[in-house]
């Protein structure tokens, strides 16, 4: 090749450094790969609530749990593990004890993990009120929904107030989950006997098969945040 093709080359790339070195960067130091985000821990992001975006499960028993759903996922697409049949935890605790907390964490650590997750989250009292009967409205379907869902989280159970109906319809979501092996992480403000007495034998005999039991003691932990942003501000 010929100097006068040469020359505009060497020009090129003479302007390309000068840009470069404006900008701060070393042309002569290799580039270092940045991790790629995990797409489906992003795109749950947006699903979790912003108060739970950056939960961590803490209690020995959840973070077992993690393990033990993790290392069970059937393989799929790109060898990736997905979520399969599978243990539940039940996680009681007075108010403000971190249950949601746990139960998000958990969320967030299969998927850290890379397992392939399909997941939803409501809590009692929310359910009962989109499964509601009204016109134009598929309550069937919602329910079927979350029953046969992958991954559940139900928050609060047993604090919305009971009735035939909602027995009727608690029954037939946890048996349906309980059948099935599916993996739920339940929490509730009530200890195992109040439990019992506000959903009926028949569903706490499920929760009892089928669950781990996590019980979160101490102060509530959202009126000790208040204290403490009262004490500095003091």
């Amino acid at each position: 090749m010929s100097e006068s093709h040469a020359q505009p080359v060497g020009k090129l790339a003479r302007r390309v450094a000068r840009i470069l070195a404006a900008r701060g960067i070393d042309p002569t130091i290799p580039p270092t790969e940045a991790a790629e985000p995990r797409p489906a821990l992003v795109a749950a992001e947006a699903r979790i609530p912003a108060r739970y975006r950056g939960a961590v499960a803490g209690h020995p028993t959840v973070t077992a749990w993690v393990r033990d759903i993790a290392a069970g996922g059937r393989p799929g697409p790109g060898g990736m593990p997905g979520i399969a049949k599978g243990r539940s935890l039940l996680i009681l605790g007075t108010t403000g004890t971190g249950k949601t907390h746990e139960a998000y964490g958990a969320v967030r650590s299969l998927l850290i993990a890379g397992v392939r997750l399909r997941w939803k989250a409501t809590t009692a009292a929310d359910l009962y009120a989109e499964l509601r009967p009204r016109p134009g409205h598929d309550t069937e379907r919602e329910l079927m929904d979350a029953a046969r869902c992958p991954l559940l989280i139900l928050d609060d159970l047993g604090a919305a107030r009971s009735s035939e109906w909602t027995e009727e319809i608690t029954m037939r979501l946890i048996n349906r989950r309980y059948n099935e092996m599916l993996p739920t992480l339940i929490t509730s403000n009530l200890g195992p006997a109040d439990l019992r007495d506000q959903l009926g034998d028949r569903i706490a005999s499920r929760l009892a098969e089928m669950t781990e039991r996590v019980i979160l003691d101490g102060p509530d932990r959202r009126r000790a945040l208040a204290s403490e942003r009262r004490h500095t501000a003091a």
